[in-house]
């Protein structure tokens, strides 16, 4: 899948396209549909099959306050997306100069200029253009305009397409509230792969290793990933070489120890001497064996981990 980092980037004179566009935040099931649909259009027409995304997302530059916490890095969702089969992926630097374009401009700059767009395919609940004044009408009329069609998917949920504004429907945010709570389960069935945290591994309070259970500490300072709520879970953790190892994961402040960092923790099992320091490794959460407790001393905790590698022995190998 060819990347192109800003309009600049895009080869002159490309198209024709079959286009769509979103945040595709964690490259949720309805996502996967949408870049599908975009794919089987472009193949029909012997066009290229292209996505465009913003980075950073949007909200994160005009309502910080108001930004999601993200559930996936730029690297991890073109990765998601480029495994849908699709051609090229246009990534929009988002700036408040790019958030006042009209919608016309919009779609006259990215949609036709640049990408040559024969057909454009989105949801009914399309928002674009400056104060998200343009909507799927605008578009369909811009098409008429400009030449392209317009194709409007609907809503996807558990058990196929919904009416407009029914319950549940996949979404980012039933993906974001799910982990809230610590069913990382659920939001794995809706985005359809299991929810991923990255980061680089550092020097941590070595405590693990003392208690006989080394744990790799990842560092707050460069997580990708909306870390899940607070608890033991079962997952895989990912080296840069490929490798895959279980792990049990444990997510919070260590308050058995009055700890006050909240940190994600990975015990790689049956690897106890393996070194991850420094690299940057990816934490798959597969199953939640526990909310995080306080233990009376150390000698507890180290009998309740050894409950939780063995069940998350079974619940991993097998």
């Amino acid at each position: 899948m060819q990347r192109w980092d800003g309009l600049a980037d895009v080869d002159p004179g490309f198209g024709p396209s079959v286009v769509t566009i979103g945040n595709f935040d964690g490259v949720h099931r309805g996502h996967v549909a949408v870049l599908e649909s975009v794919v089987r259009a472009a193949r029909h027409r012997a066009a290229a099959a292209v996505a465009v995304t913003f980075d950073p997302h949007p909200l994160q530059v005009l309502v910080p306050e108001r930004a999601p916490g993200l559930l996936t890095g730029l690297d991890h969702r073109l990765e998601l997306m480029a495994a849908c089969g699709l051609d090229a992926v246009l990534v929009v630097p988002f700036t408040r100069e790019l958030a006042s374009w009209s919608p016309e401009r919009f779609v006259e700059d990215v949609f036709v200029r640049a990408l040559g767009a024969v057909e454009v395919v989105v949801g009914h609940d399309v928002r674009f253009g400056r104060a998200n004044s343009g909507d799927l009408a605008t578009l369909r009329e811009l098409g008429r305009r400009h030449g392209f069609e317009v194709t409007a998917l609907d809503d996807l949920g558990d058990g196929g397409a919904r009416p407009a504004g029914a319950a549940p429907r996949w979404s980012s945010t039933e993906v974001r509230q799910a982990l809230a709570a610590g069913d990382v389960e659920r939001a794995a069935a809706v985005l359809g792969h299991p929810h991923r945290v990255s980061a680089t591994v550092v020097h941590g309070d070595h405590r693990g290793r003392e208690l006989g259970y080394p744990t790799a500490n990842l560092s707050t300072a460069d997580t990708e990933g909306l870390v899940p709520a607070d608890g033991v879970y079962a997952g895989w953790l990912h080296r840069p070489s490929g490798e895959r190892l279980a792990a049990a994961v444990s997510v919070g402040t260590n308050p058995t120890f009055d700890g006050v960092e909240r940190r994600v923790e990975a015990h790689c099992l049956d690897s106890p001497g393996i070194d991850l320091y420094g690299e940057r490794v990816a934490v798959d959460f597969l199953h939640r064996l526990r909310p995080t407790l306080r233990f009376d001393g150390a000698a507890a905790l180290v009998e309740q981990m050894a409950r939780d590698v063995a069940r998350a022995r079974g619940l991993l190998l097998g």
